[in-house]
C-alpha cells in the first residue's frame, strides 16, 4: 500500500514539473472493457473450463496415489523387503507421471499459457490497438489503468476513456464483419492471397509447436515406459536368481539327507 502511494506521489510530481507543457492524461477501466466484450467473457468460460477439467484429473491422480501409499504402510509388515522396494518404485513412477502432467497443464510454457495466447490475446490486442488510436486522435500524453495495481486516489470522469475504447472495438468488430462477408461474396484478390499465405504460415508455425509439444510428450511416456520396463525386467532377473538359489539350497539340503540315509544304512 505505501509503496503505491509513493509510486502515485511520484508521478503526481513528474507531471506538476511539466505542467507547463500541457501534459493531457486519460485513463480507462480494462476490467470494465474487458468484461462488456462477450469474445472476452466466452474465452474465459471455455480457460476456466478448461482449467477445473485438467485440476479434477491431477487431483485423481493424487487421490490414487495417496491410495496406494496408504496400502502399502498397511500392508508393510505382511510384504517382503523386495515386494516393498517394488511397490514403492511403482508409487515414483505414479508420482513422476503426475508431476510431468502438472507441468504440461500448468507451467510456463503449458497448455494453460498456450490456450490464453489463442483465446485472450487477440481480444487484448483489439484493445490496446483502439487506446492507442484513441489517445494519439485526442493528443493524450499518458493513458493509464483505473484497474491496475497503481492506486489513483481521484478520477474525473471527463478523463475516462473506457466508454470510447469499448465503443471503438464494437464498430471496429462490425467494420471486420461487413469485410469478411464481402470477402466471401468477391473473388479473392493477390492481397487476399498474400493475406492467406501469412495465415497459412502462422497456422502452420503454431501446428509446428503442437507437434513438438506432442513429440515431446511421446518422447516423455517413451523414456517413462522404458524405465518401468527396465525396473521390472530387473525385478524379474531378481526374482529367478532367487528361485534359482533357493531350489539349488533344495537339492543340496536333499543330496544331504540322502547321503546321511545312504550313511545310516551302511552303518
Amino acid at each position: 500500500m505505501t509503496k503505491k502511494i509513493f509510486l502515485f506521489a511520484f508521478l503526481i510530481l513528474g507531471f506538476s514539473s511539466i505542467a507547463q507543457k500541457a501534459q493531457k492524461i486519460g485513463y480507462v477501466d480494462l476490467e470494465y472493457i474487458l468484461e462488456n466484450i462477450p469474445e472476452y467473457m466466452e474465452a474465459q468460460t471455455k480457460i476456466n473450463a478448461k482449467a477445473i477439467t485438467w485440476q479434477n484429473d491431477i487431483a485423481q491422480q493424487q487421490k490414487e496415489i495417496e491410495a496406494l501409499k496408504a496400502e502399502l504402510n498397511n500392508e508393510k509388515v505382511l510384504l517382503t523387503k523386495a515386494l516393498i522396494e517394488e511397490k514403492e518404485e511403482d508409487i515414483e513412477i505414479k508420482e513422476l507421471d503426475l508431476k510431468n502432467l502438472q507441468i504440461a497443464h500448468f507451467g510456463t510454457d503449458g497448455d494453460l499459457f498456450f490456450l490464453r495466447q489463442q483465446l485472450v490475446k487477440p481480444v487484448q490486442d483489439i484493445v490496446y490497438n483502439a487506446i492507442q488510436d484513441i489517445a494519439t486522435k485526442r493528443k493524450y500524453d499518458f493513458v493509464m489503468d483505473k484497474s491496475s495495481s497503481l492506486l489513483m486516489l481521484y478520477t474525473n470522469k471527463e478523463f475516462d476513456i473506457s466508454e470510447l475504447v469499448l465503443n471503438s472495438v464494437t464498430r471496429s468488430k462490425k467494420v471486420n464483419a461487413i469485410k469478411e462477408k464481402q470477402s466471401k461474396k468477391e473473388d479473392k484478390t493477390e492481397n487476399d492471397l498474400e493475406d492467406n499465405q501469412v495465415d497459412a504460415e502462422k497456422n502452420e508455425a503454431l501446428q509446428e509447436k503442437i507437434d513438438d509439444r506432442e513429440a515431446k510428450k511421446e518422447a516423455l511416456k517413451k523414456k517413462i515406459e522404458e524405465q518401468r520396463a527396465e525396473k521390472l525386467r530387473q525385478r524379474e532377473e531378481q526374482k529367478k536368481a532367487i528361485e534359482e538359489k533357493r531350489q539349488q539350497r533344495i537339492k543340496e539340503i536333499e543330496a544331504a539327507k540322502k547321503a546321511q540315509e545312504e550313511k545310516k544304512q551302511n552303518n
